[in-house]
């Protein structure tokens, strides 16, 4: 990464949460960092908060990245591609966090050989504690998925894998946040019903849920020993599981995992 120069096309939420990792991680500089949008007080926005240098020129940005990371939507990368097809080579490296969209329809769009990389990242990146999977295009080379990964790893854990595996990952991770809100929600429900203050009952439930997340990230015990540490005999843990057990919780997250990625496969059907 020592040197790269990096443009991040569109400047949103993901595009600025990847701009800042890149800067808090010591990986570039601001003036080695161009950020696009199409909306000017973004810009000035992305510019006074960072340092990084703005522009409404994609083509531009891109011409003059070694890296170009595109943080479009979906429905706007076919657009976005032909118009930067014409300055992307072989020599630079093009990262897409763009849902559904596969590194067949953006090497498609591009020269031949143009190195691609592709990631699934989530919403707690926003906060440093994001999940973010990579796949490799077949013109993309070790150094340039370590490139990549570099990248996200300065907002939380990444982890490689066969790109026929992306929906998984995104009826997983992707979309899993929103299962730990509702998780979250419910168990705050719970303590209110037991009599707690809902302000207090929202933060040990997060705080628990976290918790337990980092000490399994921490120590890598199977979640089922972790489980056993908390869980005596006869015990207040123990009435617990059994109720959940007996309501579905397991088989419902199992459930949602598979819909969220069924329907991530529909979503990229013809792409």
């Amino acid at each position: 990464m020592k040197g790269k120069k990096i443009a991040v096309v569109g400047g949103g939420k993901m595009g600025e949460v990847i701009a800042a990792g890149i800067l808090k991680a010591g990986l570039a500089q601001p003036g080695s960092v161009t950020v696009t949008d199409i909306v000017p007080d973004r810009l000035s926005y992305l510019k006074a908060k960072y340092a990084v240098a703005t522009s409404g020129d994609n083509r531009k940005a891109a011409r003059d990245a070694d890296i170009v990371v595109l943080a479009v939507k979906p429905q706007g990368m076919g657009d976005v591609l032909k118009d930067l097809a014409p300055v992307i080579d072989r020599r630079k490296l093009v990262i897409s966090i763009a849902a559904g969209i596969p590194i067949r329809f953006i090497a498609e769009h591009l020269k031949k050989g143009v190195p691609v990389v592709r990631v699934m990242p989530n919403t707690p990146a926003l906060v440093g504690e994001g999940a973010a999977a990579l796949a490799a295009g077949e013109a993309a080379s070790g150094a340039d998925l370590a490139a990549a990964r570099e990248i996200f790893d300065a907002l939380g854990l990444t982890v490689v894998v066969k790109e026929e595996l992306m929906d998984a990952v995104t009826g997983l991770s992707g979309s899993g946040p929103a299962y730990g809100f509702i998780i979250i929600d419910a168990l705050s429900d719970g303590g209110v019903l037991m009599g707690l203050p809902r302000d207090v009952a929202t933060k040990l439930a997060a705080q628990t849920l976290l918790g337990a997340a980092r000490l399994y990230l921490d120590s890598l015990k199977h979640p089922g020993e972790l489980r056993d540490m908390v869980t005596s005999p006869g015990g207040t843990t123990i009435a617990g599981i059994q109720a959940l057990e007996k309501h579905g919780l397991r088989s419902s997250l199992i459930h949602a995992v598979e819909a969220a990625t069924l329907r991530s496969k529909e979503l990229g059907k013809g792409k």
